[in-house]
């Protein structure tokens, strides 16, 4: 005998990404943006690994900010960390309007949005083939020397 799904089991079916990383660790510059923006309390802090895609760029950084002040002030801090680990963006977009600002630093592009905008355009689901990479603001835990 078959049943149905009810809309609400598809359309939570639809929602889950194709592959996770949850437990991969991220290094280097894109880790030093994701911590940036995490302390100035970025919201739905999302990495896509498109190194297995046809991208232009390695890995996109996604995240939100509940206003456009918290957009500017989460896009300033990337900014200023990569800029003090002499990592400068090749390419900014978007910073007067402050809705979604783009800062391109080639290798990784940090994606930062609105809630609104960002539910809007939906790059996780356009990059539905890269793998997502879920971001928490849970400290590493350290291994000690015994």
């Amino acid at each position: 005998m078959k049943t149905e799904k009810n809309s609400t089991e598809t359309q939570a079916a639809d929602k889950k990404p194709r592959r996770t990383g949850r437990s991969k660790r991220l290094t280097g510059d894109v880790a030093r943006a994701v911590r940036a923006a995490l302390d100035k309390k970025a919201v739905d802090v999302v990495v896509l690994d498109l190194r297995g895609t046809p991208a232009f760029t390695d890995f996109f950084v996604l995240c939100s900010g509940l206003n456009q002040r918290q957009v500017k002030a989460i896009a300033d801090a990337v900014e200023d960390t990569l800029r003090a680990a002499k990592v400068r963006a090749t390419h900014v977009e978007g910073y007067e309007h402050a809705e979604w600002i783009l800062l391109d630093f080639f290798t990784f592009i940090v994606h930062v949005f609105t809630p609104q905008t960002r539910a809007f355009y939906s790059l996780e689901r356009l990059w539905g083939d890269a793998e997502r990479i879920e971001v928490t603001d849970e400290p590493p835990t350290e291994k000690k020397d015994a």
